[in-house]
């Protein structure tokens, strides 16, 4: 998650922000979970998916129309997987890729597609899992499915690849008792269709040297708080960093916590990434000398006309509002710098009410962040809680899941929330992806309006949304 995001060179996840980069996020998303072909749509049978093939319409010389069985199976070769994945991110190559798979993915999370016809010295299509743990409304801490390292080879494009492997891993999540899916999408456009919705916006704030942050209600708080600077890639910061996550996700729903190795690839640079650059450093906010938030960041040398306009990129502030105020106050104060980029924003991170509001900012842009999948409906509807009761029967599509498509009674009382099956006449009509995008607390109210969601009964949809909606707005993840 450095130079904008990478963890790797150039095919790294482009929000990670715990370092930083030049390029904006939609500009760095590679090696995260997209740059795959886009597979056809095809009918998929559940019992067929859960055996891990595929019937998939496919065009095939000479045999228009025809169905052809795409197996998806665990990867048994490194190499050819890592070359695979090489390939569809045409980056350049190194010997520390073989760390990055190594440390990314553990070996039973790597799955992998091979055509009949298709190439036969790399695979047709790749996909790999990160178990994860994400916070959610309420302070729990679940484990969740992070789809990464998607990509499909060039030569088997429009072959339903992409579609075999989504469905592949829908299936083996829930079969693993895993309700939730998250990814971080490289092209926005393909994963509506299977079902994930946009659950998290992030900003991009630039700010000036010497940004005023007033914020009267913390001062008391931030003076007992200090900051020290590390390499991040010294003994021990992987693990401070993790601690320090751990320690602050349940208060700031939507964070997304990787494993310990996870955190030291986060941490690992190679030769090639730090070719004119900066070793990424972290800040950590320290009271009464224990860690209890941290940024990342990577300063770049600029000069004109004779006086220093350095930038400083900062990665996603971790801890409470106090440790993120006096961490704000240091990396706008850095010597040499000009400027400062804050590149994992949330929208209702309270750096915007301490500047006084977007205008108090250089500049701000939005970005997608985390993109949200229930696997499992009637388990994920009851792991979170909510802040306003609601009682709708929802008729929900769900092609690549099909446990999941039908009628459902969607109930939230008293903050607890329940699933399951009904016979009533449906109230609302609407995607999965609808309640993914919803389900961190991102409002989803607007879809009715936008057309994406029918609605049966008068007032049912505003009551769902209101249940689901959270006073703050989701934190933005890290990227993977």
């Amino acid at each position: 998650m450095v130079e904008a995001g990478r963890l790797h060179g150039d095919r790294g996840p482009p929000v990670g922000r715990l370092g930083c980069g030049t390029l904006p996020h939609h500009q760095a998303a590679q090696r995260v979970v997209g740059g795959e072909g886009l597979g056809i749509d095809g009918e998929h049978s559940s019992t067929l998916a859960s055996a891990g093939r595929y019937p998939v319409a496919g065009p095939q010389p000479g045999l228009l129309g025809c169905r052809v069985s795409i197996d998806v199976r665990p990867s048994e070769d490194a190499e050819k997987y890592l070359a695979t994945d090489q390939l569809v991110w045409f980056g350049e190559v190194t010997d520390a890729d073989a760390d990055h798979l190594r440390l990314g993915l553990p070996t039973d999370q790597r799955f992998a597609v091979d055509l009949p016809d298709g190439p036969s010295d790399l695979h047709a299509g790749i996909y790999g899992v990160r178990p994860m743990e994400m916070s959610l409304p309420g302070d729990a801490l679940v484990p969740i499915a992070g789809l990464t390292w998607v990509g499909v080879h060039p030569d088997a494009r429009r072959r339903g690849v992409l579609t075999a492997m989504m469905t592949d891993h829908l299936a083996r999540s829930r079969d693993a008792g895993t309700a939730i899916s998250a990814l971080h999408a490289s092209e926005a456009a393909i994963y509506g269709r299977y079902g994930y919705g946009l659950a998290v916006l992030t900003h991009q704030v630039d700010l000036g040297r010497g940004t005023t942050f007033t914020a009267p209600h913390l001062e008391d708080e931030v003076a007992g708080i200090t900051t020290q600077l590390v390499t991040m890639s010294d003994d021990g910061v992987a693990e401070r960093m993790r601690a320090c996550q751990l320690a602050a996700a349940p208060d700031f729903p939507g964070t997304i916590v990787g494993s310990p190795g996870f955190f030291t690839l986060m941490t690992s640079e190679t030769p090639e990434q730090l070719r004119d650059k900066e070793r990424r450093r972290v800040l950590f906010a320290r009271r009464h000398g224990s860690d209890v938030g941290f940024a990342g960041l990577r300063r770049e040398h600029k000069w004109a006309d004779a006086r220093p306009s350095g930038t400083v990129t900062v990665g996603t502030f971790t801890g409470g509002p106090a440790a993120r105020l006096a961490l704000a106050r240091r990396v706008v104060d850095l010597d040499l710098m000009g400027t400062t980029k804050l590149e994992n924003i949330g929208v209702d991170d309270p750096v915007l009410g301490w500047v006084g509001g977007p205008r108090g900012t250089g500049d701000l842009k939005t970005w997608d962040s985390t993109w949200v999948r229930l696997v499992d409906l009637e388990a994920a509807w009851a792991l979170r809680s909510y802040e306003s009761d609601c009682d709708v029967v929802v008729e929900v599509a769900d092609r690549y899941a099909p446990w999941n498509a039908g009628r459902w009674r969607l109930l939230a009382s008293d903050g607890v929330g329940s699933a399951s099956r009904s016979d009533s006449p449906a109230d609302v009509t609407l995607d999965v992806a609808v309640l993914g995008a919803g389900y961190l607390g991102h409002g989803i109210a607007g879809l009715l309006r936008a057309g994406v969601v029918t609605e049966h009964r008068p007032g049912a949809y505003a009551g769902l949304a209101r249940a689901m909606r959270t006073s703050l707005a989701p934190e933005p993840s890290i990227g993977f």
